[in-house]
């Protein structure tokens, strides 16, 4: 899995049959160099002028190829590191990256050569899960959900639950016994924050929120982004990464502030926008479990406690999940799920009419 945060690839194994786990394997992360993010970057600007999923201009192309290339070499490595034989692999789930998603106009696009994956690592692959469900009429987003209610199924904790993962973008899944999960995007996750400390410092994160927990909050900005239109839209919705860059910049007037009254505001942001959706929801979570990124951010957490309560508040760490294996894990959970032909997404998750089975199978 490549995530919005644009920050490396994470490579997990497990043994599923894509409905229960049985055994969880090693995890590990490959993280991308400048470089290598910076094109990601520069292909997610020039992504915002495609019409088409399938066209690869000039940068795009580049793009993908590196993608491509980085994700084998992530793999062999995995493999090599855990002494682990490809022919006791029966497939890999291949995410891609995610350069544009705008639903609204049955377009989502996740570079990627899943064929030439497959070539490379002598492995079948599963990819470009989310297509079809878009096609259909759907977000294509969140895809995560199903298999959050596999983990939640092997803890005990107070229900409702609710599974927040903060990458780029965050989303939420609710699980409370209902036949399908229930979920969405919530709104911005570590994308505002990161972009921001880039764009000031250089460093394009937060490190556990130092900088935030030092600032002031300008909690008039913070009720002006929650204006936007996205939060009053009835789930199931979802979110490109950079949908809130340029409403937040100038609503949260980040350009005469600050660099620690700057974060500590968008992160005061990210976590009012994932409590806005608490209303939504088909009762309040009594427990929140978070992944992602978003998890190691201390400052945010303490927002989100503010936010949530009395609801507690839980790193997934601290249920014994792998939280920074957690994506990874999930897609080689959906890409088992696609070779059963079971859905993967629902319309209680996208918005598509009836559940639906996605990912595109290709063979060494």
């Amino acid at each position: 899995m490549s995530g919005t945060s644009l920050d490396g690839i994470d490579v997990a194994a497990m043994e599923t049959d894509g409905e229960v786990v049985t055994r969880f394997g090693p995890s590990a992360t490959h993280f991308y160099q400048e470089s290598e993010s910076k094109l990601l970057r520069d292909a997610i600007e020039a992504a915002r002028m495609l019409e088409d999923r399938d066209s690869r201009p000039g940068l795009i192309a580049q793009a993908e190829r590196m993608v491509t290339t980085l994700h084998a070499g992530a793999v062999r490595v995995f493999l090599d590191a855990n002494r682990i034989d490809r022919k006791t692999i029966d497939v890999v789930g291949f995410h891609g990256q995610t350069l544009l998603h705008r639903p609204e106009r049955k377009l989502t696009v996740q570079i990627g050569d899943g064929e030439a994956l497959a070539r490379e690592l002598g492995i079948a692959v599963v990819y470009d899960f989310r297509a079809a469900d878009v096609a259909a009429g759907g977000h294509g987003a969140p895809l995560v959900p199903i298999y959050h209610r596999a983990l939640v199924r092997m803890i005990d904790r107070p229900h409702p639950v609710a599974v927040l993962n903060i990458g780029g973008v965050a989303n939420v899944t609710f699980i409370d016994g209902l036949p399908d999960p229930y979920a969405c995007d919530t709104g911005p996750g570590n994308a505002l924050i990161d972009d921001f400390m880039r764009e000031r410092t250089g460093i394009g994160l937060d490190p556990a929120g130092v900088n935030a927990a030092q600032g002031q909050v300008d909690e008039e900005a913070v009720q002006r982004v929650l204006a936007h239109p996205f939060f009053a839209l009835k789930p199931p919705k979802s979110l490109d990464r950079n949908d809130f860059r340029a409403f937040a910049a100038a609503q949260a007037r980040l350009a005469d502030k600050n660099v620690v009254d700057g974060v500590a505001t968008l992160t005061a942001i990210t976590a009012a926008a994932i409590a806005a959706i608490v209303p939504w929801l088909p009762s309040p979570p009594l427990c929140w479990i978070v992944a992602g990124g978003g998890a190691q951010n201390v400052t945010l957490l303490r927002m989100l406690e503010q936010r949530l309560a009395p609801a507690t508040i839980e790193p997934a760490g601290a249920t014994g999940w792998n939280a920074d294996a957690l994506e990874a894990q999930a897609f080689a959970f959906l890409a088992v799920r696609s070779l059963r032909g079971l859905p993967i997404t629902f319309p209680t998750t996208t918005g598509v009419a009836k559940p639906m089975p996605g990912g595109v199978l290709v063979k060494p």
